[in-house]
């Protein structure tokens, strides 16, 4: 057996911990399992999971309950998400539970026009711009049907966490500047995010005791822990004396969905496993992949291969406003994923210039907020989990209830408020994700697999409108052969049909590939900043090794490990142990 560990730094000042190691093992199972996740205490939480006996969906359980504590800005019980599902065994099962937010009973089109004019504000702070939490559900639906621990064992770290806290770091600073002015605004936020109204000091410990209780009760007795009893009481009853319109029947009717999951068969022998509508990600991954294996991107250079990748991204985004929550419209998943219709569109790429967008049929816009989590994790019987994870901004709504701990969504923003206005983002909506009681909105959330007889790889990310440009440009490393580290780590560039704008990251190309990009006709947009936070994770199945990598761009942390091996300190904590 061996052993390797590299270490590569994060701009936030925590570790990227890659491993490989090799075992002599069977191509049914990893003989090894992996957590690769946004955040170093959340890792633990999952390792310390599979160690106590779990499998990898009892860790999704960790995992998500634990990044509701340390990463309030990202996911939490207020908000909702999509897990993607590996069951080994034979065959392997693939399963998509939708525990996406939905609208409440009483939304209407026009909740978010006042005197005929729309109220941006309405759909992005406070209690109004909240639908109904899914990720409560979704971890009893873990447990009850795919865990091997209850729910209490699984959840029992996220709830240490809760009640002795956790440091801040650099990136929790970050996003809590992005959104000093709205948690400011919400007293009970500012009191347990911020210190003295102010973004907390570097270390500064954040206890939330409230959301302790929440958690408790919720792990102690299931879905009745949340959607009704205590809990129940006071969140409909905080959201309402907000100004929200949350009632008990919303509690009541909300479900998780298991979907069939997006399947789509690859070259060599790989299928792409990925989100369905509600998300309109894995369709574009889906567009995009197919249209690149008609085109010689991978023996093409840099310049000549964004342009490929960019044009793909271009018209796979264009078909993104014909779907919606598949229980109110439908949706033309078969038609837009058609050889015919995608060897047309791979054709009309231009192979010297960026392809004006008059020159395609005309699509409406569309919106999404762009702060989510994503982790994947991996147990050593072939067992997996790509889940992503949403508020929709840093914090959701920045309303969280008195007396929960939880911080609302504002995913009523991820609706088509009124498809002839555009949102926070530029951007507008598309009838078929306008909003209605009862509806999940459109999301990009693309967890996904690309499995082979010979390997299975794991990708996903937060990024919101960006989320699957990020997923493609890691699996074309992954394609390309590149290592498991470059997947997360490679530079970025997006394209989305409308705005008609390449956006790429900072340093992600020199000046002269800027000047070759411009002189083939694209209107250039740096970026402020990165973007993305990829956790991704690769099983050989010749030879059972596992590498897993997190996105330097965050602290997260991916670990590989024996589930017999002694629970020790993950590493990247600092001085503050990781395990609760």
């Amino acid at each position: 057996m061996t052993l390797k560990l590299t270490w590569v730094p994060s701009s936030f000042g925590a570790a990227l911990l890659l491993c490989a190691l090799s075992v002599e093992g069977s191509p049914d199972h990893p003989d090894q399992a992996a957590v690769a996740s946004p955040h170093p205490i959340a890792t633990a939480a999952g390792r310390e999971i599979l160690v106590d006996g779990g499998n990898a969906f009892d860790a999704a359980i960790a995992i998500s309950a634990t990044l509701a504590v340390v990463e309030p800005y990202g996911s939490g019980l207020g908000g909702g998400g999509f897990f993607l599902l590996r069951q080994a065994g034979d065959p392997v099962q693939y399963q998509f539970l939708d525990a996406r937010e939905k609208a409440p009973l009483k939304s209407r089109l026009k909740m978010f026009t006042r005197n005929g004019i729309v109220q941006p504000d309405l759909s992005l702070n406070g209690p109004l711009a909240a639908a109904i939490p899914g990720l409560p559900a979704a971890l009893v639906e873990l447990a009850e049907h795919y865990g091997r621990l209850p729910l209490s064992i699984s959840m029992a770290p996220a709830i240490r966490i809760a009640y002795s806290g956790f440091k801040v770091d650099e990136l929790y600073r970050e996003r809590a500047s992005w959104r000093l002015f709205a948690l400011r605004a919400n007293k009970e936020s500012a009191r347990l995010f911020l210190r003295n109204n102010n973004v907390p000091a570097l270390g500064e410990i954040i206890r939330q005791p409230e959301l302790a209780q929440t958690l408790d009760r919720l792990a102690d007795q299931g879905r009745a822990g949340f959607y009704s009893g205590l809990t129940a009481q006071a969140m409909v009853s905080g959201v309402r004396a907000g100004g929200g319109i949350w009632n008990y029947h919303d509690f009541e009717e909300y479900e998780v969905i298991t979907r069939t999951p997006l399947r789509f068969q690859l070259a060599d022998q790989r299928e792409l496993i990925s989100a369905p509508p509600p998300s309109a990600g894995g369709i574009a991954l889906a567009q995009s992949l197919f249209m690149l294996q008609q085109l010689p991107w991978r023996e093409s250079a840099k310049v000549q291969r964004a342009h490929y990748v960019v044009e793909t991204l271009r018209r796979a985004y264009r078909d993104r406003s014909l779907f919606g929550d598949p229980d109110f419209v439908p949706n033309p998943t078969a038609q837009v994923l058609s050889s015919n219709y995608l060897l047309q569109l791979s054709t009309s790429v231009d192979p010297h210039s960026a392809t004006p967008n008059s020159a395609l049929p005309p699509a409406p816009r569309w919106r999404e907020g762009d702060n989510t989590s994503h982790f994947s994790v991996l147990d050593d019987q072939g067992n997996a989990v790509a889940a992503t994870l949403s508020l929709n901004l840093p914090f959701g709504s920045t309303f969280t209830v008195p007396g929960t701990g939880v911080v609302l969504n504002d995913d009523m923003d991820d609706f088509a408020v009124d498809p002839k206005a555009s949102n926070t983002y530029g951007l507008v909506g598309s009838q078929a994700n306008i909003v209605e009681p009862g509806k999940r909105p459109l999301s990009s959330m693309s967890p996904s697999f690309i499995e082979s007889p010979r390997a299975f790889a794991s990708f996903g990310t937060p990024g919101g409108s960006r989320i699957p440009s990020i997923v493609l440009l890691s699996m074309l490393q992954y394609l390309d052969d590149q290592p498991v580290a470059n997947w997360a780590s490679a530079p970025r560039y997006h394209h989305q049909y409308l705005p008609d704008v390449l956006e790429y990251e900072p340093d992600a190309f020199t000046d002269a590939e800027l000047s070759d990009l411009r002189e083939r006709g694209y209107q250039l947009k740096e970026a402020k900043r990165d973007f993305g936070n990829e956790q991704v994770l690769l099983w050989r199945k010749n030879n059972a090794s596992v590498e897993a990598a997190s996105d330097h761009r965050g602290v997260g942390v991916s670990a590989i490990f024996r589930p017999a091996a002694p629970l020790d300190r993950v590493p990247g904590c600092g001085d503050q142990s990781c395990l609760p």
